[in-house]
């Protein structure tokens, strides 16, 4: 049973990661800030901007700078946030190997480091990922200072908000308490996240959607995802998975996909996919300067890039079936920007036009009104989307607090 005094302590908890996190939030975004503007945007009462900027500076996470001179001769101070002293570890998990990266609280990726891992098990691939983490720190000794989260991002589905792996695609159903068991093995704050809906945010924070409050990334790789920001946030829905336009039906005659439906857009739109088709099309002679020991995605784009017929027809049936989804998300969300990731964007020239024309004469005008559709600045930064999940605790204030000692 909850008392009335333990809900108005909660309330009082709450308030304070709400109040700190506005403050803090208002000086990384817009720093160098006064605290009398940190006051006016924030509505907050300057006595209480003043103790938590105190705070925040006896922590280290702000410090004071002086500005420009003021009119009556005094130079006005004002705030900024402080980024090289802490730490976040950012993991991208593959199917067989991860990316392990460290990042400081300005977005700065200090070192990378790639691990095999193994396949065949949870508890394998656990033990595995988290030796990795193990060796990863104790390689970064000599720039390592403060570690105040370790982030994993993962293709599947993910309980965010819960810190459990529900499905991965090679393991299939699983329960993986991923946050809790990183906590327990670390003593660290942990987040996980899916892979592309974390690329979104991260693109929202210092990529190519950093202009605007609501955009739709969307990225082929082995599959086909996307993330949806909505208002400056990872839009989850109940149970933490939106954007599967990889398993929208688009041909209802096409091949089976691993989720069990037929012609997914995910058996068109993916690398395997594309490369897959390509290798077909070659064995039945299709006029072509690609060979089946070259049919990379890389290999395809750069030849379609030349005028290859067989590479500029792979991309353009990709973009078509691709452009019809898009066109689909557009008309329910109505972004203000479309960013497009993946190794296929190397052929941009050909992919976006097509693309182009779906969102020209399937959504509404006013939709693709002024609509930008652009390249992803982040998508070689395969481990950008697990920092920016530490980055979005930092800016409600959840990890914040956590640093705080609140």
């Amino acid at each position: 049973m909850v008392t009335g005094k333990q809900t108005q302590i909660g309330n009082i908890d709450l308030v304070k990661q709400l109040n700190s996190a506005a403050v803090y939030r208002l000086i990384d975004q817009q720093g160098p800030i006064s605290r009398i503007r940190v006051a006016e945007i924030s509505q907050l009462a300057p006595a209480s901007v003043t103790k938590i900027t105190r705070q925040l500076i006896e922590r280290g996470l702000i410090k004071e700078v002086e500005q420009q001179a003021s009119t009556g001769g005094r130079r006005a101070i004002s705030i900024i946030s402080e980024h090289q002293g802490f730490h976040t570890i950012a993991i991208r998990l593959g199917r067989q190997d991860t990316t392990v990266a460290l990042f400081d609280l300005g977005g700065s990726q200090l070192a990378e480091h790639h691990y095999p891992l193994p396949a065949d098990s949870l508890p394998a691939l656990e033990e595995a990922l988290f030796n990795a983490i193990d060796h990863f720190i104790a390689a970064q000794q000599d720039i390592l200072q403060e570690l105040i989260a370790i982030s994993v991002i993962l293709p599947g589905l993910v309980d965010p908000d819960q810190g459990v792996v529900r499905f991965m695609p090679h393991l299939g159903e699983v329960h993986w308490t991923l946050v809790a068991n990183l906590t327990r093995r670390f003593a660290i704050p942990g987040f996980v996240g899916h892979d592309i809906r974390s690329l979104a945010l991260a693109e929202h924070y210092f990529g190519a959607s950093r202009d605007c409050s609501d955009s739709i990334l969307v990225r082929i790789h082995r599959g086909t995802g996307a993330g949806i920001i909505i208002n400056g946030n990872i839009f989850l829905g109940c149970h933490g998975n939106v954007g599967e336009i990889g398993h929208i039906q688009v041909d209802p005659l096409g091949e089976r996909c691993y989720c069990g439906n037929f012609g997914c857009l995910e058996t068109i739109a993916s690398n395997t996919a594309i490369i897959q088709r390509a290798k077909k099309l070659l064995e039945q002679g299709y006029p072509s300067s690609l060979r089946e020991s070259d049919c990379q995605i890389s290999d395809i784009c750069q030849a379609a890039n030349r005028g290859d017929p067989l590479a500029e027809l792979l991309i353009k049936d990709v973009a078509l079936q691709l452009g019809k989804v898009i066109a689909i998300s557009i008309n329910l969300f109505n972004p203000q920007k479309v960013v497009l990731a993946g190794e296929l964007t190397a052929a941009d020239a050909i992919l976006f036009p097509v693309i182009q024309r779906c969102i020209d004469t399937q959504t509404l005008n006013d939709f693709r009104r002024n609509l930008p559709v652009v390249r992803s600045r982040l998508d070689n930064r395969s481990a950008i989307g697990a920092f920016a999940l530490a980055k979005r605790a930092m800016l409600n204030g959840l990890l914040l607090q956590h640093l705080l000692g609140e």
